[in-house]
């Protein structure tokens, strides 16, 4: 990086630290304003010795919140978390994947839509073409990524197909270790994928997971094809699998030429984290970075959530969700990773090395992600 370049970047985190400070006041305002907030942020207001609203200046500022609870999440009713600007809007209810009991929940209206949208604008159309057909090759239910993952392949012009899955039947048999089973069930899915592929419908994108990805391009081999010969050329992908190691396997052996792969890191509270290129010149590095302003991404200590740790030093994830339908400050994710400086296209920090938080990990089971 040049002298100017480095120069320019430097401006640019300037501008959009600027930026995310004014959106933090405006996202507060909103949200502990008695004409647009929800009843949980307005009843907690209550019990603050201080005025949100009057206090809260900048990102930091948010730290003089107290810890965000995991369960406040859980179970209902929804309603409390429906800002009253809101009360006249069709709702969706999204869960998380239920691996550590009851699923957090998140009321959502136009967020995933947004979400999907914005992440839009990073693929290439060159792997990505406008008006293509995708297939959703991940999982369905009360979740996000289904309808999010449509909505951007509607976005983009194109038709999504999609299969019959179920993460939580997978999870009860790894759980079970009932890995039979688990192994019909995982070629009863590809099955779907494939039947989908065969069927003439043009399909030239594709969301996946790591695992499934890998299960897909096996079955095609043993089947004389591969994904490129499906016509597939361009996929994004998001699961904790997605290793250095594992990329370069995908991108070399199981995709090879003329299949563009992008590894995404998000789930239902936050959106969608992208990733800067990977390539084999950075040794497949995955470093991605939170959709700012819309929620941000800390790297914190393990012993001291509201110390964000040095580049290159390994901590907690933490997010924080800012938009006019979900406040969400400073929440402990259950994964860990590394520290990230800013890159050109994304002028924050990131993170890299994602995996399941080394203390929750005994107790958490991966599934299809």
């Amino acid at each position: 990086m040049t002298m100017a370049t480095r120069g320019d970047l430097s401006l640019r985190v300037h501008e959009a630290k600027a930026q995310l400070d004014a959106h933090v006041q405006e996202m507060v305002e909103w949200h502990f304003n008695p004409q647009t907030g929800c009843p949980f942020w307005l009843e907690f207001a209550t019990k603050l010795d201080w005025d949100p609203r009057l206090e809260i200046r900048r990102f930091e500022d948010l730290r003089k919140f107290p810890p965000f609870q995991d369960e406040w999440l859980r179970g209902g009713p929804m309603r409390r978390w429906l800002p009253k600007a809101f009360v006249d809007k069709p709702l969706y209810v999204f869960e998380t994947g239920g691996t550590t009991g009851l699923p957090k929940s998140r009321l959502a209206i136009e967020d995933f839509r947004t979400d999907y949208e914005m992440f839009s604008d990073t693929l290439p159309d060159e792997f990505f073409p406008r008006g293509a057909n995708w297939l959703m090759l991940g999982p369905s239910g009360p979740r996000r990524l289904r309808l999010a993952v449509e909505h951007l392949c509607q976005y983009r012009g194109g038709i999504c197909f999609s299969v019959d899955l179920d993460p939580r039947w997978v999870i009860k048999l790894i759980k079970l270790g009932e890995s039979d089973t688990l192994e019909r069930y995982k070629a009863h899915v590809i099955e779907q994928a494939i039947t989908v592929l065969g069927a003439q419908h043009d399909i030239r994108c594709m969301f996946t997971t790591p695992k499934l990805l890998e299960a897909l391009a096996e079955e095609l081999e043993n089947r004389s094809t591969s994904i490129r010969g499906t016509g597939i050329t361009g996929i994004f992908a998001g699961g904790t699998e997605f290793t250095p190691q594992y990329t370069r396997f995908a991108i070399e052996e199981l995709l090879g030429e003329g299949v563009y792969l992008t590894p995404t890191y998000g789930n239902t509270l936050m959106g969608l984290a992208c990733s800067k290129p990977v390539t084999s010149e950075d040794h497949y590095k995955i470093t991605y970075f939170g959709p700012q302003p819309r929620a941000v991404i800390e790297v914190v200590s393990f012993d001291e959530m509201d110390r964000v740790v040095a580049y290159g030093e390994t901590g907690r994830v933490r997010l924080t969700t800012l938009t006019r339908e979900t406040f969400i400050p400073g929440f402990l994710e259950r994964d860990e990773g590394e520290r990230e400086r800013p890159h050109e296209r994304y002028p924050w920090d990131g993170v890299s090395g994602v995996r399941p938080f080394r203390k929750l990990a005994a107790q958490t089971t991966v599934g299809v992600y």
